[in-house]
């Protein structure tokens, strides 16, 4: 009998313990994401960025005509992704219209801003602004936001793109990141644009 307690007692340690790191491995795998804030108050991303010196992945995006682009759009030549949540906020069209300004001057290099925004909004805002230098893509639906670690996982703005810059060689290798830390923060246009040799 003492040895059927024994046995029960043992079994219950071992699934308890079991139970406790399924639990764990639940708790961390949500906070494998990215620390950010908005407003100050922390809120996570899905994941992190790429890291610098791996091979870009592909993606599939959607362009303001509701065409497909994909990464091979723009082989062979540098790609700066400008990637946030919504150009209909100030700190957004403030960087589209940063970049957009920027390209003008980049030889063989496209930027790409990237939101949720549907393509029709993105159209009219390139239209209102005089945006002609970047190519406008929503990832109103695909994956991207998750692939790339990109996607608010919690907040207010769950759902929408973290702000973020990634820029990409010509031979698809990734050269310089950032995670913005603040969403109200603007990127470093600096850094990203010495990241292009």
């Amino acid at each position: 009998m003492t040895s059927i307690k024994n046995s029960r007692r043992a079994f219950n340690i071992l699934f308890m313990g079991l139970a406790g790191l399924f639990i764990t491995g639940i708790s961390l795998g949500q906070t494998t994401g990215s620390a950010i804030t908005l407003g100050g108050k922390t809120i996570h991303t899905v994941g992190k960025l790429p890291a610098v010196g791996t091979p870009v992945k592909d993606f599939t995006l959607t362009g303001v005509d509701l065409s497909d682009k994909t990464l091979a759009d723009y082989k062979g030549k540098y790609v700066i992704m400008n990637i946030f949540p919504s150009v209909n906020t100030g700190v957004c069209s403030k960087s589209v219209r940063k970049f957009n300004e920027d390209a003008a001057g980049l030889k063989n290099t496209t930027v790409l801003c990237i939101s949720k925004d549907l393509p029709f909004a993105q159209k009219a805002f390139c239209g209102a602004e005089g945006i002609k230098n970047v190519v406008m893509l929503s990832d109103f639906r695909t994956d991207f936001g998750n692939s790339y670690g990109v996607q608010i996982a919690d907040g207010p703005m769950k759902g929408l793109l973290s702000r973020a810059v990634i820029v990409v060689n010509p031979e698809g290798k990734i050269v310089y990141e950032q995670q913005v830390p603040e969403i109200g923060q603007e990127p470093d246009y600096s850094a990203a644009i010495a990241a292009i040799k």
